[in-house]
């Protein structure tokens, strides 16, 4: 069996596991930014272009908004790896090519059995650079059939479409939180659909107002069976998420997620907010569709 262990500054991250520790400290990190993060250490001081990155996470078959996917991404990884876009220590931006490891990338962990005629008391001090082509060919062939497998059963699947959600205040940071939550609760459903669903997030019809919503035009125009409506509610410092879980035939709620929190840190009530709406919504959407008139609604 092989795992790559890179090793860079004080921290440390598992291909297999995709986990991030600091100091053995394990780092939240979610689904996507971990993929990101594997690709661009796999590329270790190379610029890999944001074509490269987009096909690594979500290939041809889900309608996200890209650019807006990966400046999230890549938002994550900086605040986890606490790093700084205008003095970067790990990853820099060269506008219109990439981004870059830059980091001294230490050893990887490779198992001998993986490694047939290897010397085993020379596989500790092995440095990954050597490696690095099988390393890459490994994690293309792993994306490539997680990427296969979605696009070859997503042709059957429902149409999920994600709704921009409402702010009720003018204030910009009810609005900057309605909108930055809309698009991570996209990336984050498109990257646990498992081919269950197929997610659309940027037409134009979702973006509409709210008075001058239509659903029926949602199902007949996008072909969506399904849809996810949110709404944030600001009083003070507190905030109140709610999203749904819409069936578009007949307007019936399959879920609703209801959050409050303290505004202290908005990345990370949009980000757990996002993972919370995601793990709920998915859950219900990865069971056969049609089913899904079966389950209770968790209230309003």
């Amino acid at each position: 069996m092989s795992v790559e262990r890179f090793q860079f500054g004080e921290f440390e991250f598992d291909t297999g596991t995709r986990a991030l520790t600091h100091k053995g400290r394990l780092v939240k990190l979610q689904a996507q930014p971990a993929i990101l993060l594997s690709v661009l250490l796999a590329r270790d001081n190379q610029v890999v272009s944001r074509e490269v990155l987009k096909q690594a996470i979500w290939g041809d078959d889900t309608y996200v908004d890209f650019e807006k996917g990966l400046n999230f991404c890549i938002a994550q990884i900086r605040s986890a790896l606490r790093d700084n876009a205008a003095r970067p220590l790990y990853i820099r931006t060269l506008p219109k090519q990439g981004y870059q490891f830059i980091a001294p990338v230490q050893n990887a962990s490779v198992s001998s059995a993986a490694l047939p005629g290897v010397n085993p008391a020379k596989t500790s001090t092995m440095r990954w650079i050597p490696l690095a082509g099988a390393a890459i060919g490994l994690a293309v062939l792993a994306l490539g059939v997680v990427m296969y497998l979605s696009v070859a059963s997503a042709s059957n699947s429902p149409n999920l479409a994600i709704m921009r959600f409402d702010a009720d205040s003018n204030s910009p940071q009810t609005q900057r939180l309605a909108s930055n939550l809309t698009d991570d609760v996209v990336v984050q459903l498109a990257s646990r659909s498992g081919g269950h669903y197929r997610v659309i997030g940027n037409a134009g019809i979702l973006r509409a107002p709210r008075e001058q919503r239509d659903l029926a035009a949602v199902a007949s125009t996008l072909r969506c069976k399904y849809a996810v409506l949110g709404q944030v509610k600001a009083d003070g410092n507190k905030i109140l998420i709610l999203a749904h879980l819409i069936r578009l035939s007949d307007l019936t709620h399959i879920e609703v997620v209801r959050i409050e929190r303290r505004l202290d840190d908005p990345m990370t009530v949009e980000s757990d907010a996002a993972a919370r709406i995601t793990s709920q919504f998915a859950a219900k959407m990865a069971n056969h569709p049609e089913q899904a008139a079966s389950f209770p609604s968790s209230g309003h």
